[in-house]
């Protein structure tokens, strides 16, 4: 059985501070969902640890960190009631994960979601932060709703497509090969259990690795041949890529906070 400390996808805390022991970034910020506050199941063997808390952990020294990821969030909720707390903990690194909660409509408008979601990145992009973000998976299905993978797909375009704009970071875990691992969802069926956490902090690290410059984030090449292929970082079109995920609505995210 795969444990933190043998996982090929995972890095330690040693090893994840030692790729951003270099990093300008002193006040890390991360808005949106449920995904954002890193909801999710423990998994035996792995630190339960939100992905969030695991990457300010690697931020050298002692960052300033500020989570204000909502269950149940929308990205006009987003807009609506996280903005301010954002723009006054002035934030030069910013994390937006929001996006998933507008798919449980049952006609989503994605005309109004990415209104919403180029908003938000505007706002933060304003106050001078390096951005990120990241792609939803494809490690569950929604049998209410057939076309679930297109929405996804549909949401992960537009969600690069605005990245681009403000050269934001992209950690792509759409056709990661964690979503193959059994046990990767928690039993809501909506949220990574504790080694998607584990998982997509490493991706988080690496990508951010990619940008801090001299040996620490040269270390990024030389961390793991990685052996899923994926998490290269590449720049493409003005955004960089890393080749998880979160999906929830309202109901089942309230149901989960109840522990039912």
């Amino acid at each position: 059985m795969l444990t933190e400390q043998t996982d090929p996808f995972c890095l330690t805390a040693g090893k994840a501070a030692q790729m951003l022991a270099q990093a300008p970034w002193r006040r890390f910020a991360v808005v949106g969902d449920s995904l954002a506050a890193g909801i999710g199941d423990p998994t035996p063997g792995y630190a339960p640890l939100p992905w969030g808390d695991r990457v300010a952990a690697a931020l050298p020294p002692d960052p300033a960190y500020q989570n204000t990821g909502t269950i149940g969030a929308t990205t006009g909720r987003t807009l609506a009631n996280q903005v301010d707390g954002l723009l006054a903990f002035e934030p030069d690194l910013v994390h937006i994960a929001c996006g998933a909660n507008d798919l449980w409509r049952p006609e989503p408008d994605f005309g109004i979601v990415e209104g919403n979601l180029r908003r938000l990145c505007t706002i933060a992009a304003g106050t001078g932060a390096q951005l990120t973000t990241f792609t939803l998976g494809r490690a569950f299905t929604v049998p209410r709703f057939p076309d679930f993978p297109e929405r996804v797909r549909m949401l992960n375009k537009l969600t690069r497509a605005i990245a681009a704009e403000h050269d934001a970071v992209v950690i792509d875990m759409w056709d990661h090969p964690v979503n193959d691992r059994p046990g990767l969802i928690s039993a809501d069926g909506i949220h990574f259990a504790g080694v998607g956490q584990a998982v997509l902090a490493a991706e988080v690290v690496r990508a951010l690795a990619g940008l801090v410059p001299g040996p620490a984030g040269a270390a990024v090449e030389q961390v793991e041949a990685r052996p899923h292929g994926l998490g290269r970082f590449d720049r493409l079109a003005g955004a960089s890529r890393v080749d998880g995920r979160e999906l929830g609505d309202d109901r089942l995210d309230q149901r989960h906070a109840r522990g039912q």
